[in-house]
C-alpha cells in the first residue's frame, strides 16, 4: 500500500530575470492576518534549486485556511550572496485566499524591481 502524498495549497516561486535563472536560497515568510489586524507568522521556508516552494498551507480534513496572507520574500541576503547590491531588502507580498482551490504566487526578481501576479 503507497502512502497518500500530502498536498498544499499554497506555493511561490521566485524567477531571477537578471541571472535567467531560478533564485535559491531565499528565505520566505508566511503571516496570516488576525482578527484585530495584526500579523501572525505562520511558517517560514527557503527556496529549493528551482526557486520553489511548494510546500505552505497543508491541506487538511476540517480545516479552512481562507484569510488574508503576507508572504516577506527576504531579497537582500540573496542579492548580496551575489555580490549586487538591490534597492528592495524585501518585498512583501499581500493577498486573500477565499476557498479551498490551489493559490500560487510567483515572483519575478531583478535588484531594483520585481512582478507577482497568481500563477497557478
Amino acid at each position: 500500500m503507497f502512502a497518500q502524498e500530502a498536498k498544499y495549497q499554497l506555493s511561490s516561486h521566485i524567477l531571477d530575470i537578471t541571472q535567467g535563472q531560478p533564485a535559491s536560497g531565499v528565505t520566505i515568510s508566511l503571516s496570516k492576518m488576525n482578527n484585530t489586524g495584526n500579523w501572525i507568522k505562520v511558517d517560514e521556508k527557503i527556496t529549493d534549486s528551482n526557486g520553489r516552494i511548494r510546500d505552505f498551507l497543508k491541506e487538511e480534513k476540517d480545516i479552512n485556511h481562507q484569510g488574508i496572507y503576507r508572504l516577506t520574500y527576504f531579497t537582500k541576503p540573496y542579492f548580496n550572496k551575489l555580490g549586487q547590491k538591490s534597492f528592495y531588502p524585501f518585498i512583501e507580498v499581500v493577498f486573500e485566499i477565499k476557498d479551498n482551490s490551489h493559490y500560487h504566487v510567483p515572483i519575478t526578481l531583478s535588484p531594483y524591481g520585481y512582478s507577482t501576479y497568481r500563477g497557478n
